[in-house]
């Protein structure tokens, strides 16, 4: 069964970057079975609608500023799989999650910029899909689980977004790393390892400095939806975690 994973996808210059992180990311296609398909959640869709993207070939969005100039040169036009955004759209009705098609919105950098590093020909079909703050965790949850049994299927399902992401409390010029972010890391790992859900869905009140770290959940969410794929087997493990500019996390989890 393919594994599922979590990916921080960073700041967009991420992708320019040659770290232990990117390292990981670029070797990924080395060590994992060759995907039919990917299914990726990214932060940086967010609709009140559970979406699916079905772009016959998906543009590239610039959905950030003041970058370096190559990253608004890169393009990512992979091409999505239609009968598997239909099965998608099944699969959310069975769960009882509403969900719509959206065969026009292109991949932003929640996406792209992981997908580039993971597999940078762009050549295995991808099927983008939305994220919904307003959920409860346990609904998010829920949504990923709805999803499992594609996995069975050889497709590949990530969750593209941040356990500690703040941009408001970023140095940019800091090599220390802010003693929060991992007190709060930490606390998110014990309960992955654990598969503890209860603690999970209410993290916000249970997990030391979760108001620092997760100001608005967008970029949390992938890490439930991935998680509940793999409610079968529940088993989570860190393959890597670092940080920049103080506090914004890099981590990888896959779940089998």
């Amino acid at each position: 069964m393919m594994p599922s994973y979590f990916f921080a996808h960073g700041a967009p210059s991420l992708v320019l970057e040659d770290n232990e992180y990117t390292k990981l990311l670029k070797e990924f296609k080395d060590h994992t079975p060759r995907p039919k398909a990917i299914v990726l959640f990214s932060a940086h869709w967010e609709e009140s609608v559970q979406s699916v993207g079905a772009a016959a070939t998906y543009e590239t969005i610039y959905d950030f500023g003041g970058f370096q100039d190559e990253l608004y040169q890169m393009t990512y036009p992979a091409q999505s799989d239609r009968a598997l955004a239909e099965q998608i759209q099944t699969l959310f009705t069975k769960y009882g999650v509403e969900n719509v098609r959206n065969e026009k919105r292109g991949l932003d950098h929640g996406a792209w910029a992981v997908l580039k590093l993971l597999y940078p020909d762009a050549d295995i079909p991808v099927v983008a899909l939305s994220v919904n703050r307003y959920l409860s965790n346990e609904q998010q949850y829920q949504i990923g689980k709805a999803l499992a049994e594609l996995r069975e299927q050889d497709v590949l399902i990530v969750g593209s977004g941040g356990t500690v992401h703040n941009l408001r409390k970023l140095n940019w010029r800091s090599e220390e790393i802010d003693g929060w972010a991992e007190q709060f890391d930490n606390w998110i790992q014990s309960k992955l390892e654990s598969w503890d859900t209860e603690a999970l869905f209410h993290y916000s009140e249970l997990a030391p400095y979760a108001g620092e770290a997760v100001p608005t959940s967008e970029h949390f969410i992938p890490l439930l939806l991935a998680m509940g794929t793999g409610d079968s087997d529940r088993e989570a493990k860190l393959l890597h975690r670092s940080y920049q500019y103080g506090n914004l996390s890099l981590s990888c989890w896959k779940f089998n």
